[in-house]
């Protein structure tokens, strides 16, 4: 089995779940310790991202978005299915899934959910669960055009290689931040995006 399959990535989610329950840890200010005190004193918003491993055989994939260029909010970048938790989400994944749905189209009955991760904790105020999951393949995606501007898929072992991870600043709000950043061809992978994938890495594969 290779290392970077499903199953392998399952088991090792579980392996990484069954021994730790949920320590917030993960975020924005673990580059920038700076940030600590400001984004854990905030009143964040739940949210919740779908990580989706596209089941391909010994060589899985990650299923990303790019966002419209109109959006409100991290307009034009690389991100995971996700959004909010509403009250009517009965948990973090329920969440997860139903935007991936309204998303791009991806039904839950491709998708086996495995668990969550460390919270992600973003300095855009937002308090993020990551739902991993591996994605059956033959699935067709009917894409919010309003959100959601094009999906990819990017090879895991790709995303799990620390020699793709760089670590990259820029200023915001006259404070330079420090941000992990995986281009890929012409993908730009940044920011939060960037952040939970390296989360993954340091989870489940380092």
């Amino acid at each position: 089995m290779s290392d970077f399959s499903a199953d392998a990535f399952r088991s090792r989610a579980q392996r990484w779940l069954a021994a730790h329950r949920g320590d917030a840890d993960a975020g924005d200010h673990i580059l920038n310790p700076d940030l600590t005190s400001a984004v854990r004193a905030r009143a964040l918003i739940d949210a919740a991202v779908l990580v989706p491993v596209i089941a391909h055989g010994d060589s899985a994939t990650v299923l990303l978005t790019q966002r419209t260029d109109h959006l409100p909010s991290h307009a034009g970048q690389v991100a995971f299915p996700g959004g909010k938790i509403d009250p009517d989400d009965v948990s973090a994944e329920a969440a997860a899934l139903r935007e991936a749905d309204e998303e791009i189209g991806l039904t839950a009955d491709f998708i086996d959910t495995i668990g969550t991760l460390d919270t992600y904790l973003s300095n855009s105020g937002y308090r993020i669960s990551p739902v991993l999951a591996i994605v059956r393949p033959g699935f067709s995606l009917t894409v919010n055009e309003g959100e959601v501007a094009d999906v990819f898929e990017v090879p895991l072992h790709f995303l799990m290689s620390p020699d793709n991870h760089r670590r990259a600043t820029r200023f915001f709000k006259g404070s330079e931040r420090m941000f992990y950043e995986m281009p890929y061809g012409d993908r730009y992978i940044w920011g939060v995006t960037a952040g939970i994938l390296r989360q993954v890495y340091e989870r489940l594969y380092l």
